[in-house]
């Protein structure tokens, strides 16, 4: 990786020559590399073949989170790729901040500027901070290839010694990643979440990205948290100030759909109904689940699991429906000749409240298709058993 890390071998990557061959190389094919690689030393300097190489790469890992076009035209860090929000996110907070009447934001802790992006596409002018000379490099190179300069000011600094008095809103982004990888506590975070909170609370509007698995306890009082996921998948969390202090939400993207938390108590336990709902995982570190039991006339299976039961079917953007079909409790045997008996051939497990590992169970009860149905397995806890909830999803 040490090409992509290198200023020097970046700068030699936006000269013509460097520029051409990345051009070159936009639908390389990896498995050819080693070959591609050797003919093209014959005509370029092997550093920068290199250090194209691997940019080459970086940008095809970008394509899921920028999209192809983007990605094609953009620059990376291997740090920049894992950690920059992606555009379905970004697109959707910039709008967030568009329709507060927000024109100028100060992103504070901008990476490769993923978010300032979004901002200036949404007319937003952004100053764009980091404190690594070529992570700021590199932001500025992606402001020049989208055709944003004009919008996107890039600044190498430390963060917390900017003046962003000047700007309607404040976005930071801090470092949630060491040596040693995640970093779960905040106030580890770089710069630490009170440092985060305490700048936001002299903007007229600001949002901190945070880790999802945030402690409810950890959110300040003047806070709107949001949990977004994107396809189903939990991506972050935001604070944001100005708006609307004690609000939780859930937001769903595509859409977006968002779930308001209304402060109901904790739903009831009840039998299994005909129906299982599997609540989005927004939804679920909202602490939302209530929500959703109320929204579909149900209750939990366990008071310590986020599933919900119900009779009747409800449709709901905020959880999968599965219609069950067997109540069992947790026994490899029984499962296997239920799996057998129903000629069951695709087999998905899911669990919540399970120390059983999905692949493992998947193993031991179907180490080979019985039939080419296709069924679900929940392995949780029903009122405190081991238990498992074989179905199959609803539409």
């Amino acid at each position: 990786m040490g090409r992509v890390n290198d200023p020097a071998a970046f700068s030699a990557l936006l000269a013509p020559e460097g520029l051409a061959l990345l051009d070159e190389l936009r639908d390389h094919d990896p498995a050819q590399e080693l070959a591609l690689a050797t003919k093209l030393r014959r005509e370029h300097p092997a550093e920068l073949v290199s250090a194209a190489l691997a940019q080459a790469r970086l940008r095809q890992r970008a394509v899921a989170k920028f999209g192809a076009e983007d990605a094609a035209r953009m620059f990376f860090t291997p740090n920049g790729v894992e950690q920059a929000t992606r555009t379905s996110v970004a697109a959707y907070r910039a709008g967030a901040f568009e329709a507060l009447g927000v024109r100028s934001v100060a992103d504070l802790c901008c990476g490769i500027g993923g978010d300032a992006i979004a901002l200036a596409r949404a007319g937003i002018r952004v100053l764009a901070v980091d404190r690594d000379p070529l992570t700021c490099e590199v932001a500025r190179a992606n402001a020049e290839a989208l055709g944003l300069a004009g919008l996107i000011e890039v600044r190498e600094a430390d963060v917390t010694e900017v003046d962003t008095a000047a700007y309607d809103a404040v976005f930071v982004d801090p470092a949630r990643r060491g040596g040693r990888g995640r970093i779960f506590d905040p106030e580890a975070y770089s710069p630490p979440l009170s440092w985060a909170v305490s700048a936001a609370l002299k903007a007229p509007h600001a949002a901190l990205k945070i880790a999802p698995g945030i402690p409810h306890e950890a959110i300040p009082a003047e806070a709107d948290a949001e949990w977004i996921s994107d396809g189903g998948d939990v991506k972050e969390a935001v604070l944001w100030f100005g708006t609307a202090p004690g609000r939780m939400r859930a937001t769903l993207l595509p859409g977006p759909r968002a779930l308001v938390g209304r402060g109901l108590p904790d739903p009831e336990v009840r039998p299994v109904g005909r129906y299982l709902y599997e609540p989005d995982g927004a939804v679920i570190r909202a602490h939302l689940v209530a929500e959703v039991a109320e929204e579909v006339g149900g209750g939990l299976v366990d008071e310590t699991i986020a599933y919900v039961t119900a009779d009747e079917l409800h449709a709901t953007p905020y959880a999968a429906a599965y219609e069950i079909t067997d109540q069992l409790p947790f026994n490899v045997k029984k499962l296997k000749a239920l799996l057998r008996e129903r000629e069951v051939g695709v087999l998905t497990v899911k669990k919540r409240g399970s120390a059983v590992e999905p692949e493992e169970l998947r193993r031991k009860a179907m180490p080979k298709p019985f039939g080419r149905r296709a069924v679900t397995v929940f392995l949780t806890r029903v009122a405190g058993a081991p238990t498992m909830l074989v179905g199959a999803p609803v539409g």
